[in-house]
């Protein structure tokens, strides 16, 4: 597993984990029914403390990537209620699109960057 953890950012190391995990599963890194490794063991392999991990994997779990398997541990789960997600979308998207508007970006260019953005995850 290929995690990219930016110890200068400050974004929360918790935060990027998570946001890695989310990426690695748009761009199919991994795939439904993929196990995780254990808390400890990928703790130990980016460096970062095990409660970060845990909560990563809490805030994953939360938001319905991954559900917990007494057996296999973390498990990619991808049951996100679309309605629920399509709001939260809707929400964020309104201050940035305010934003881009406030700096005379074009509908066109937004359009432009969501198409290439999507690309990145396979034209999903």
């Amino acid at each position: 597993m290929i995690i990219e953890i930016d110890f200068n950012s400050d974004e929360a190391l918790y935060l990027q984990l998570r946001n890695q995990i989310v990426l690695g599963i748009a761009t199919s890194r991994f795939r439904e029914g993929d196990a995780l490794p254990s808390v400890r063991q990928l703790a130990d392999s980016i460096g970062i403390n095990m409660h970060t991990v845990n909560k990563a994997y809490s805030v994953l779990k939360q938001d319905g990537f991954v559900k917990v398997d007494r057996r296999k541990g973390a498990v990619i789960a991808i049951d996100i209620d679309k309605i629920r997600a399509m709001e939260e979308m809707r929400k964020e998207m309104r201050v940035l699109l305010a934003e881009a508007s406030c700096k005379n970006i074009s509908r066109e260019e937004v359009h432009a960057l969501i198409d290439e953005i999507y690309e990145d995850y396979g034209g999903v």
